[in-house]
């Protein structure tokens, strides 16, 4: 615009020469308005003669320094943390990863909490068991920020709290338990067991951690009683090899004898059954012989003598001497027949001559002999 336009951009114009209504003349007063702050107050032309500032400026820079400011509200979360966003240091709200805006300072401000990485915390110590002993145990926690708000706004110091959560649940559960127990079969129970007690603490503080993961890093007795503990634990596993050993004996022995009482229980068993059946058979013999003999009683007696004398001639040497006057004599070998029992009986018999068997015996009888 053309300075000599109507004088309506001159910004040196008096007052007299335009409307009240007048833009310029608004912008103007504002202008001498914030000159006399500058200047301390004073009203006209600035001293040496100098013009006043110009407004169009001012209103410019004010607009920068607003644009700026405003600017300063831009964060971005980035991923695995949560952002706690404070106004005038009162919980607000909470806001997820990515580009965010909030409320410049000094009216909001953001607060990151890492709710993505697991952090670790080692807790060394030297605990009483139950029965007395002392034991050192070190203890390795993994725990993650799961809840940001009450993560920052719950507990002051959350992890020395945590640290001390630690030392008390680990005190309780050892604690309880004996030495033995703590040092060989029982350290992932003591484990467990110590997680719970610390995620129910943290939980009823509303501390906005979650414990991930507790390890015991190392279990073992003082230097001044470990060597009386290595001999305890030898003397352990010297008696675990002779139950091993002592159970392998009887699972190798205990079958044979069970499968050798069953063999002879069927021995037994089949002996009995033969005995049974010979001695029923016996006396079904004696039945029928006994039925003969009340028949016939002479023929009977007869023919048990001729078999008993067939029975011991059978084994037996004979010897028939022909005497010539048609009457034989037969001759038995006592003496061999006394050798021979006495062989079977391992003992010395007596020398027996033989004994002549009187030939005078019925023709039957003689009949039986010459064959």
């Amino acid at each position: 615009m053309a300075w000599d336009d109507g004088d309506k951009g001159n910004p040196w114009r008096s007052d007299k020469d335009k409307g009240p209504a007048d833009l310029d003349a608004v912008v103007r007063d504002l202008q001498r308005r914030l000159a006399s702050l500058f200047r301390g107050g004073r009203g006209g032309a600035s001293q040496g003669g100098k013009p006043p500032l110009n407004t169009g400026l001012i209103v410019i820079g004010l607009l920068a320094l607003i644009a700026i400011w405003l600017v300063t509200g831009l964060y971005r979360i980035q991923e695995g943390e949560r952002g706690v966003v404070l106004r005038f240091g009162a919980f607000q709200k909470l806001v997820q990863p990515g580009p965010q805006w909030h409320l410049p300072w000094p009216i909001e401000s953001v607060e990151r909490v890492n709710v993505g990485v697991a952090k670790s915390m080692s807790y060394p110590a030297t605990l009483l068991t139950r029965d007395e002993n002392i034991v050192d145990v070190e203890l390795t926690v993994q725990f993650k920020r799961t809840d940001a708000k009450g993560f920052q706004f719950t507990l002051r110091d959350p992890e020395n709290v945590l640290q001390s959560l630690v030392s008390s649940a680990l005190g309780e559960v050892v604690g309880r338990n004996t030495l033995d127990f703590v040092l060989r079969d029982g350290r992932t129970q003591v484990a467990h067991e110590t997680q719970d007690l610390i995620q129910a603490a943290l939980d009823s503080y509303g501390a906005g951690v979650t414990v991930n993961e507790v390890n015991l890093k190392e279990v073992a007795l003082p230097q001044q009683v470990d060597e009386a503990d290595q001999d305890a634990g030898k003397a352990s596993e010297e008696k675990q090899r002779k139950i091993l050993e002592a159970d392998a004996y009887a699972g190798d022995i205990l079958p044979k004898a069970r499968g050798e009482a069953e063999k002879r229980r069927q021995d037994a068993e089949a002996y009995r059954a033969e005995v049974v059946a010979n001695a029923e058979g016996e006396a079904d013999r004696f039945e029928q012989v006994l039925a003969q003999y009340r028949q016939t009683p002479a023929i009977t007696r007869e023919r048990l003598y001729i078999e008993t004398l067939e029975a011991v001639l059978a084994s037996s040497t004979k010897v028939i001497v022909d005497t010539g006057n048609g009457n034989n004599v037969l001759y038995l070998p006592l003496e061999q027949l006394t050798q021979k029992r006495a062989g079977a009986s391992g003992g010395d018999a007596p020398v027996v001559p033989p004994v002549p068997v009187n030939s005078t015996v019925g023709p039957r009888t003689r009949e039986r002999e010459s064959r």
